[in-house]
């Protein structure tokens, strides 16, 4: 049985369902995307996460072409660039050309880049962009609160998900029940902490319990919790590594451990002041 049927996959808001583990190529040199995705594809991967302003979507649509699977057995989330907020339907179509599709399943504001006020403006072009049939499903990134409101209030439409930094040293309780109270899907990046959380003694000590490693605990916890998770590697060994979790569970003891770790450490900008 191929991996990717053991992959369970979340209803969003919107009746779309999107697979919860996935691969990201965020930091991947467009020259290793074609060969790092085409290896994922391989090995039971179906949701591939990539960006604009990761400069390899054309990479992931020459995986995407070259692996023989069905458009429609894939999940390709791509995002809007902060510079872009003003011509979302546009970059949008770039984004489909070089990707050599005709739709995205999942495309994500980047980030609320609150200096340059034009968040609200985008969010208006996804609403246009998911009624043209271009993209599936529509959502944000790195979004707090006050983000969400305000596009929510605007357009009366609400994200399917808010991709956010989140990992066991920044658990974000209280984005994720906002997330909960308006049927918004999590969906975590840097899911690791940059392999920081690696050698942590509550991971080391619950990954030696179950004899896996410790980056296999942590996805597995962000599974648990209800996460969507695309670790990213360039190592063949940990991409097929990553996704072999779902024959194992953590208790809810375990589980419980792990949220404990948390710090409030970010590995990444603040959403409040980061205008890219």
């Amino acid at each position: 049985m191929p991996k990717s049927l053991q992959i369970p996959e979340i209803d969003l808001a919107d009746g779309v369902r999107i697979p919860q583990f996935g691969l990201g190529v965020f930091q991947v040199p467009p020259d290793q995307t074609a060969e790092n995705v085409a290896h994922a594809l391989e090995v039971g991967y179906r949701h591939i996460d990539t960006a604009r302003i990761y400069q390899n979507e054309a990479q992931v649509g020459q995986a995407v072409r070259a692996s023989g699977i069905s458009r429609e057995e894939l999940f390709i989330t791509t995002k809007l660039w902060n510079s872009d907020q003003a011509n979302p339907i546009d970059t949008l179509k770039g984004s489909l050309e070089l990707l050599a599709t005709d739709y995205v399943d999942l495309y994500l504001i980047h980030w609320p880049a609150p200096g340059r006020d034009t968040y609200v403006q985008a969010w208006k072009g996804l609403v246009e962009a998911q009624k043209q049939g271009l993209v599936r499903s529509i959502g944000v990134s790195n979004f707090q609160p006050e983000h969400l409101r305000a596009i929510i209030d605007a357009t009366g439409v609400t994200p399917s998900v808010n991709q956010i930094e989140l990992h066991p040293y920044l658990t974000q309780p209280g984005l994720r029940r906002e997330h909960a109270d308006r049927g918004i899907v999590t969906e975590a990046w840097s899911p690791l902490a940059q392999g920081m959380v690696l050698d942590d003694p509550v991971i080391t000590e619950i990954a030696a319990a179950h004899d896996r490693t410790p980056a296999q605990v942590v996805l597995r916890w962000h599974v648990d919790i209800g996460n969507v998770v695309f670790p990213k590697s360039m190592t063949p060994s940990r991409i097929e590594e990553n996704i072999d979790i779902f024959d194992f569970e953590l208790s809810a003891e375990e589980v419980e451990r792990i949220e404990g770790l948390d710090r409030g450490h970010r590995t990444g900008p603040d959403p409040d002041t980061f205008n890219g």
